[in-house]
């Protein structure tokens, strides 16, 4: 979850966390989101994903995106 998707993505994409899970396995792309202004619902959501199963949360992604396309390509300009 996150106030500020760019931003967020853009950490990830540029590893600022050399320790964290995106950097060591090197998941740089967006291939899923969802938007919310209620805090408490996408708090809720995050959870419910995070619960479910590999195959649950693929079949999400590739609903929305079923190339598994990077949502966040041509953000950042080198």
């Amino acid at each position: 979850m996150s106030s500020d998707l760019e931003d967020r993505v853009w950490q990830h994409k540029y590893k600022v966390d050399p320790s964290s899970f995106t950097a060591k396995y090197n998941c740089n792309k967006l291939v899923w989101y969802a938007e919310t202004d209620e805090v408490w619902v996408a708090l809720e959501e995050e959870k419910r994903i995070k619960a479910g199963s590999r195959a649950k949360k693929i079949e999400m992604i590739e609903e929305m995106n079923p190339d598994w396309k990077d949502l966040a390509e041509g953000w950042f300009e080198d």
